[in-house]
């Protein structure tokens, strides 16, 4: 059992004040078997006027609150302590059944219900499902091959054939873009794995967390660390649903840290929200994960 305390701070500075402004924050871990969000707080400044927490559609924690001050500035701060149990033990890659037969039951609706397998199998405001992707993950597909063992190869080549560049893409940079270029960060690399998962017809959700900061003496720090992180699940009729990183090419575990599950970034973005006076702005986003001292 590993405990994390996170800390997420994102301050807006606004070159003229803002009378109001409302916002939505997707900040709290969601609980599993294997992770509990033990504690978890909001504490914003200026403070709110209203505020208030929902879940949507997927499932998410949603925090909503409005200030309805003049402000230059905004910060929101969530700290969360997180326990985290061994995952689910991986799936056997060789042992999955072939692509074409999974996906054959995603479109037959052949899976659990709670699944809801089918809705991530079609194209979402970021993610295309086009021919291109196909192309590019059909190396990995061939006929009868185990799907989780393709999964895996598809991961694979993506580590080989992008590369990580901070700043080389934004969240309005499309995936036709990022796939010629072959550079982008974590959220895109996610998004363009899941393109590839479902132009082929298989069920591929979003899913947004955390990293942990620093890693035990020894062991590799990992890319995406220092901010939000991304990953993907695909679905598995005999297994539910695997992880997979594309951006460190690893099978997430104790140090992925789960806060959304969505069809693309659009489902989960940590916050966002909309505000009147002020047109511009200077942003400022620091993330700590750090393990408690006192972990067994």
């Amino acid at each position: 059992m590993k405990h994390y305390r996170i800390s997420h701070t994102t301050s807006y500075t606004y070159d003229g004040l803002v009378s109001l402004c409302h916002n939505e924050a997707r900040l709290t871990p969601r609980p599993f078997a294997w992770q509990a969000c033990v504690s978890s707080a909001v504490t914003t400044t200026p403070l709110p006027s209203n505020k208030r927490d929902r879940r949507d559609f997927f499932g998410n924690r949603v925090h909503y609150f409005a200030i309805q001050e003049p402000h230059e500035q905004l910060t929101i701060t969530v700290t969360s302590e997180v326990s985290i149990a061994a995952p689910p033990k991986e799936a056997d890659a060789n042992a999955s059944q072939p692509w074409e037969k999974v996906v054959s039951f995603v479109r037959q609706q052949l899976v659990s219900p709670e699944s809801d397998a089918r809705t991530f199998t079609l194209p979402s405001p970021l993610i295309p499902t086009e021919e291109p992707f196909a192309e590019y993950a059909g190396p990995s597909f061939a006929a009868g091959r185990p799907m989780l063992e393709a999964v895996e190869h598809l991961m694979n080549r993506i580590d080989v054939d992008f590369t990580f560049v901070s700043g080389a893409t934004t969240i309005a940079t499309p995936l036709a873009e990022v796939l010629m270029h072959r550079r982008g960060v974590c959220q895109d690399f996610a998004q363009l794995m899941i393109a590839c998962l479902r132009s082929l017809g298989l069920a591929a959700r979003y899913v947004s967390g955390y990293l942990e900061t620093l890693p035990p003496p020894g062991q590799e720090r990992l890319v995406g660390a220092d901010a939000s992180h991304a990953w993907v699940e695909v679905y598995d009729p005999d297994a539910g649903w695997q992880a997979f990183d594309p951006t460190n090419n690893l099978r997430p575990g104790d140090k992925h840290i789960i806060l959304s599950l969505g069809r693309d970034f659009s489902d989960v973005t940590p916050l966002k929200g909309i505000m009147m006076g002020s047109g511009r702005h200077d942003l400022e986003v620091t993330v700590d994960v750090m393990p408690v001292k006192n972990n067994v």
